[in-house]
C-alpha cells in the first residue's frame, strides 16, 4: 500500500491539532475530503502510518534543561538567559532559566528572595536535568553558591547534572596557595584539597563535567546515551 499523499498527511495533522476541516477551503467536497481521510485512517490501522504527535505529546517528549549558574548576575543577564535557551533549543532541548518568572515589584526585598527560591526549586523540580556553570564566580576555584546549592538539590532528587568549566586544571594548581606541613594552604589559612579534580570533590562526583561552555557541554548532552 502506497504511503499517504502530502494533501493527506496535512489533513491528518491538521485533525492532530484539533483544527476542523474546512472542505469548501481545500476545493473539494466534504464527501472527498471524509474519503481521504478514510484511507488514511485505514492505513493508520494497518500500520502504514504512525500520526504526527500533538504539540503538547511533543513538548512532553524534549528533555527539559535547567540552567543553573551564575550568568543571572550579569548585567545582560536576560540576553544571556536568551543565547542559553537558543542553544538547548539547536539540540533539542527546553531550555528553563532562573530569570523566567516575574517577580512582583510590590514584595519585599526578603519576600522577593523566598519567591525565588521557590520558582527555581519548582523549576528543578519539574525538569529532566540540571546544566550548570561551574566556573569560578567571586573567588579562585569557587563556582556560584547558588549554583551549587542546585546541583546538589538535582543530585538528591536522582536527577542527572552535567556540569562545564572554561579549563581542566586542577583545583590544587588555580587556587593560590602556600605549601604547607599538612598540604597545601590557601591566603585565608585553609587547606585546598588535593584530588586531581578541577572543583569541589562533593561536585565534580555529583555531576559530569566537559570542558569548554554551555555548548560544548549540550553537544555533549545530546551524544550521551542517556539522550539518544
Amino acid at each position: 500500500m502506497r504511503a499517504p499523499t502530502k494533501k493527506q498527511l496535512l489533513l491528518v495533522e491538521q485533525l492532530d491539532r484539533g483544527l476542523a476541516i474546512d472542505a469548501a477551503a481545500l476545493g473539494k467536497s466534504v464527501s472527498t475530503v471524509n474519503q481521504r481521510l478514510a484511507r488514511v485512517r485505514r492505513r493508520v490501522r494497518e500500520g502504514h502510518y504512525s500520526p504526527a504527535p500533538l504539540p503538547i505529546e511533543q513538548a512532553a517528549k524534549t528533555p527539559r534543561i535547567y540552567l543553573a549558574g551564575f550568568d543571572v548576575f550579569h548585567p545582560d543577564a536576560l540576553a544571556r538567559g536568551d543565547y542559553l535557551k537558543a542553544l538547548c533549543h539547536e539540540c533539542g532541548f527546553t531550555g528553563i532559566y532562573p530569570l523566567d518568572g516575574s517577580v512582583s515589584p510590590s514584595l519585599t526585598p526578603n519576600q522577593r528572595a523566598k519567591w525565588i527560591f521557590n520558582a527555581n526549586t519548582e523549576a528543578i523540580l519539574g525538569a529532566d536535568v540540571v546544566m550548570a556553570n561551574l566556573n569560578d564566580f567571586r573567588r579562585p576555584g569557587e563556582p556560584d553558591s547558588g549554583a551549587a546549592f542546585e546541583v546538589g538539590f538535582a543530585a538528591a532528587l536522582r536527577k542527572p547534572v552535567w556540569g562545564y568549566r572554561s579549563g581542566a586544571s586542577d583545583l590544587i594548581d588555580h587556587v593560590p596557595s602556600d605549601g604547607h606541613a599538612l598540604g597545601q594552604i590557601c591566603s585565608r589559612g585553609f587547606l585546598v584539597e588535593d584530588f586531581g579534580l578541577s572543583v569541589n570533590l562533593m561536585l565534580a562526583c555529583g555531576s559530569t563535567l566537559i570542558v569548554g561552555g554551555p555548548a560544548e557541554c549540550l553537544a555533549a548532552m545530546k551524544a550521551s546515551q542517556a539522550f539518544a
